[in-house]
């Protein structure tokens, strides 16, 4: 009985760890085509609700224009992370560097992250990684067509970010100077 038991729990298991497998490397295999993609964003951080649109550049370039009054805009070029309030004519600049939202910009780190994290399926595929600092970043990926669908992240301050999204174009033409950082007056 106990022989029964224990190939049947093995055989559950192989079968479940090929279907782990088998979706981590759809997910993988989807995210090697793209090279930017354009989406909307509903962002929840301490009861706080933002919403916009971003458009982001796997080279770790990320532009996002937010609804609402200060006019706040995201522009992340490689290592800065710079946030506008066009409304006071503010810049506010930030290193990404130390911060779990670079593993998700850089695609090789992305797919690095898919690779090493556990997999849970549930509406969305989620995957739990814990990087090198030792922050818990949870990805979100779409069951039926393995796009980004968001991600939950602590960011520097202990603030726990969820940032949901939904994408609108792949592989778009962007202009040249679209992820420009702006310079202090």
């Amino acid at each position: 009985m106990f022989l029964r038991f224990f190939i049947a729990h093995i055989i559950f298991l192989n079968f479940f760890l090929n279907i782990q497998a088998d979706e981590k490397q759809s997910i993988i295999n989807h995210l090697s085509e793209i090279d930017n993609f354009s989406f909307d964003f509903a962002q929840i951080t301490e009861k706080k609700k933002e919403t916009g649109s971003c458009l982001l550049a796997f080279n770790n370039q990320l532009r996002c224009n937010y609804d609402d009054e200060l006019q706040k805009e995201i522009i992340v070029n490689n290592k800065t992370l710079v946030v506008l309030q066009k409304r006071y004519n503010k810049i506010y600049f930030y290193p990404i560097k130390k911060t779990p939202f670079i593993n998700i910009l850089d695609k090789a780190k992305l797919i690095n992250l898919v690779q090493e994290s556990s997999l849970i399926l549930n509406d969305d595929i989620e995957l739990i990684y814990l990087d090198k600092n030792g922050k818990k970043i949870t990805v979100f990926f779409n069951k039926k067509n393995y796009n980004l669908n968001g991600w939950l992240i602590e960011d520097d301050f202990q603030n726990v970010i969820y940032f949901s999204l939904k994408i609108k174009k792949i592989n778009i033409d962007i202009e040249k100077n679209y992820f420009k950082i702006p310079s202090l007056n």
